[in-house]
């Protein structure tokens, strides 16, 4: 794709690496860019089925927003162009929720601001042994409150942490991650990529249409009035995906 982000693909899942390790994957402008234009040709991709995301060869998953330059640019710029450059970023985390392909994202070192809205906005989180997270945006003088955290993270963890998180700044360690369910595995480094294509390879090998309709179903019913809703929702797919197999021949 670019120098700032890698994607290959093999057997139906899809491998997208940061690729600024000198800047342990901060995103700049033209990083963001390159990341906009990735989730919008995922829309309409049929031939993947899954997305792997990980930071590559940088110490760290993601060090957040590059504040040597994007970050002075923002805080240069006027009002409405500071809240544009905003807004853009945030709509980087709708793009991947939208994405039809679920997304298992591998976190080693460390994943901070936008990096861990990158995790909290995947379907999956897949974290090495060492590696931690933290919603930075209110050390640096921000609200703590960015590029969805106050959406995903009470979501995933329950708001009575989320909130010490989202107002502290502190780390939450892997091994917190994962016993308060944010993390679904903690494993050594070296097994981090082999441990997301296993759970890659089970997703790919399932109906496409029913992987993608799940994934929809699990996102909107996050925010559904109430059961009904719910069952509503779960009834519609699995009728959408049985008549689908059986104009494609399929028992």
């Amino acid at each position: 794709m670019t120098d700032n982000l890698l994607y290959k693909t093999k057997d139906h899942i899809g491998y997208l690496t940061l690729n600024r390790p000198e800047k342990y994957n901060a995103f700049d402008g033209k990083m963001m860019e390159a990341f906009e234009r990735f989730w919008a040709q995922r829309l309409y991709d049929e031939t993947v089925r899954v997305i792997v995301l990980d930071g590559g060869k940088a110490k760290g998953f993601c060090a957040g927003l590059d504040m040597d330059s994007f970050g002075p640019e923002i805080y240069k710029a006027g009002p409405t162009a500071a809240y544009d450059a905003q807004t853009r970023m945030g709509r980087l985390l709708l793009a991947m929720r939208q994405a039809p392909q679920p997304i298992i994202c591998c976190i080693h070192g460390a994943a901070a601001g936008i990096g861990f809205s990158l995790a909290m906005a995947s379907d999956i989180r897949i974290m090495a042994q060492g590696s931690k997270c933290n919603a930075a945006y209110i050390n640096i003088g921000l609200g703590g409150a960015d590029m969805a955290s106050s959406y995903f993270l009470p979501r995933l963890i329950g708001s009575g942490r989320a909130n010490e998180f989202l107002l502290t700044g502190n780390w939450m360690s892997a091994e917190e991650a994962l016993s308060l369910g944010f993390a679904s595995r903690l494993v050594p480094r070296e097994r981090l990529m082999e441990t997301a294509e296993e759970l890659a390879r089970v997703m790919a090998a399932k109906t496409p249409l029913a992987l993608r309709m799940t994934k929809e179903a699990i996102n909107v019913n996050l925010d559904a009035g109430g059961l009904e809703a719910c069952l509503q929702m779960e009834n519609r797919n699995q009728m959408m995906v049985m008549y689908a197999l059986k104009l494609a021949g399929q028992p």
